[in-house]
């Protein structure tokens, strides 16, 4: 296929590829016979949606799109188990990851239980520094001793030996959505769409996803009882939350999930997230941008540098005033994570550009905060379009996490990583996992996972490329078309935003923001002009090439976004790339 407007090489180095021609007529045929905007109609092409599920489609509904809880494993006894310890008035303690699936997942059980009118069950959130990942035999021991059940929330699948502390003192509920090794742990019920011997049909939920279906069966058990349920649609604002902060694919009822949670977010009802989207000066809308990248973030702060449980206080909390003391310290806290992720991403570039590995980028590094290897293994990844594994050290021993592309199963390498001996232990889900392994280990570690994953990344083709939906002109770009384009979203893992070019646009001017950010402002003849930022575009070779291209012409690239300034709202790109026409 032809370079897409003859670029091929732009200002970062990338070949850019339109939609093919079969696609191209499907999106015309759409357009028509949906009486859609063209550029919407190239989202619904893109999704291969055809002309007759069109509106289902833009219009999702969670009743439509929500699975039977009953197709997961274990899901009988799980939600019986918590219906029972619930009516009964037992002692229930949540145990959850220190992350926002984590937190999510326990504000939903505490959230449920308050609606029944019980009281909050205890929380535990493991350290990430002195506990590590997942249950401990310590933790789960001691509260096997004051609790009648234990929950595990977004954690537990491969906990065999820390579950075993409770075996005889407390049953054990297991509500997670990692992968999973043959044999379960030793629990009442381990409700995993991603354990062995599921389909894996709904194995693209993340686990507030899997403990809201949980919740769901637990209503149908609450109505043939005769109580009264708790009203779940109230609590989807977590759920949708949680999916798009976990990087779960927005596919099918995880797209539900998060536009319904994005309406219920809207309505500023619960107090942690009102607090939290105005520390972040979320002054409009929230969407899943919103979600990933200004929300999740604060809420993780204080698992990563801070304290461990702080983000699932925030978000479990009942008034405005407790809410907004939380919310300002994660905020706090995660200005101070963003100065120690800076630090250890430049140490983690330099390694992986000095090493030029080909099918896998690695860094590790002694001393580095085992709070911010995630972030910087993502960011690692954006960098080189590879897998990415970040490694803190400590006292000989390396706790890594590793972030993976699309098509490519991070998490089942990992765990046979871990089986072979190469690991001290790990484990994750496809496109992120976690791992411990010996300092003398990491070398050979990392050279088997490249060996492990070079089939996966073989069967990728064009990952360098710039994936353009289709041009369009600046006097067509209109917020009315934007909203039209937003409601074949939400936009995010699997389904990503629709990028298009500008051709031959001229450059009124261009000005740095802060220390890394590029804006400018374009315009074709005889349209006004339009506003485009670029993300961290003076870290590379995008924004240095731009800096002085004032009255010179580009073919520009991106996505499409809204800015909200003193309550005004304009259109905006997101640049991407650029290449000189």
């Amino acid at each position: 296929m032809a370079a897409y407007l003859g670029v091929e090489q732009s200002l970062t180095g990338r070949r850019w590829i339109g939609p093919d021609p079969a696609r191209e007529r499907l999106a015309e045929g759409l357009a028509q016979t949906a009486n859609l905007p063209l550029p919407v109609a190239r989202v619904l092409a893109e999704r291969g949606v055809p002309a007759e599920e069109v509106e289902g489609f833009l219009t999702p509904k969670l009743r439509d799109l929500l699975p039977d809880p009953m197709a997961l494993r274990d899901m009988g006894p799980a939600a019986a188990r918590l219906v029972a310890a619930a009516l009964n008035a037992e002692r229930i303690a949540v145990f959850a990851d220190y992350d926002v699936d984590g937190g999510t997942s326990a504000a939903l059980l505490v959230w449920w239980l308050r609606a029944l009118g019980r009281p909050d069950p205890t929380i535990y959130v493991p350290d990430r520094i002195d506990e590590g990942y997942g249950p401990n035999p310590e933790a789960i021991g001691m509260l096997a001793g004051g609790h009648d059940l234990i929950i595990c929330v977004d954690c537990g699948t491969l906990s065999h030996e820390a579950l075993a502390a409770a075996k005889g003192r407390a049953d054990v509920l297991v509500l997670d959505h990692h992968q999973g090794g043959e044999t379960l742990p030793p629990a009442l019920a381990v409700v995993n769409p991603n354990r062995a011997d599921e389909d894996g049909v709904l194995g693209h939920l993340c686990a507030a996803g899997v403990v809201l279906l949980v919740l769901v069966q637990a209503g149908r058990l609450l109505r043939e009882a005769g109580q009264t349920e708790p009203a779940l649609m109230a609590l989807t604002d977590l759920v949708g939350l949680a999916t798009v902060a976990d990087v779960a694919p927005l596919v099918g009822v995880n797209r539900a999930f998060v536009r319904a949670g994005l309406a219920v977010m809207a309505r500023r009802e619960r107090p942690g997230l009102v607090a939290l989207s105005d520390v972040a000066r979320l002054d409009g809308p929230p969407n899943a941008f919103h979600l990933g990248f200004l929300l999740g973030p604060r809420i993780n702060a204080g698992g990563r540098v801070g304290r461990a449980d702080l983000g699932l206080r925030c978000l479990i909390a009942r008034d405005a005033s407790e809410a907004a003391k939380l919310a300002a310290e994660l905020d706090e806290l995660n200005r101070d994570r963003r100065a120690i992720e800076a630090a250890v991403r430049e140490e983690a570039l330099a390694q992986v550009e000095a090493r030029g590995d080909a099918g896998l980028s690695w860094a590790a590094g002694e001393g580095w905060h085992p709070g911010v290897v995630g972030i910087v293994a993502a960011r690692v990844k954006e960098a080189t379009g590879l897998p990415s594994v970040v490694i803190g050290v400590e006292h000989g021993i390396g706790k890594g996490s590793a972030r993976s592309v699309p098509g490519v199963d991070l998490g089942r390498a990992i765990q046979r990583l871990a089986r072979e001996g190469l690991l001290m232990k790990g484990g994750g889900h496809a496109m992120a996992a976690g791992l411990t392994v010996a300092e003398a280990a990491i070398a050979p570690a990392m050279a088997r996972l490249a060996e492990l994953l070079a089939p996966d990344l073989d069967a990728r083709t064009g990952i360098h490329d710039l994936r353009i939906s289709g041009l369009i002109e600046p006097a067509g770009a209109t917020i009315e078309m934007f909203r039209q384009i937003e409601d074949a979203g939400p936009f995010g893992q699997a389904a990503p935003a629709p990028r298009f070019a500008f051709a031959d646009m001229l450059i009124d001017s261009a000005a740095t923001m802060g220390d890394s950010h590029l804006r400018l402002d374009f315009r074709s003849p005889g349209s006004p002009p339009m506003q485009a930022v670029a993300w961290g575009a003076m870290n590379g070779p995008l924004g240095p090439a731009l800096l002085g291209a004032r009255g010179r012409r580009f073919h520009l690239a991106g996505k499409l976004e809204i800015s909200t300034w003193g309550g005004r709202e304009r259109l905006r790109l997101r640049l991407d790339d650029a290449a000189p026409v």
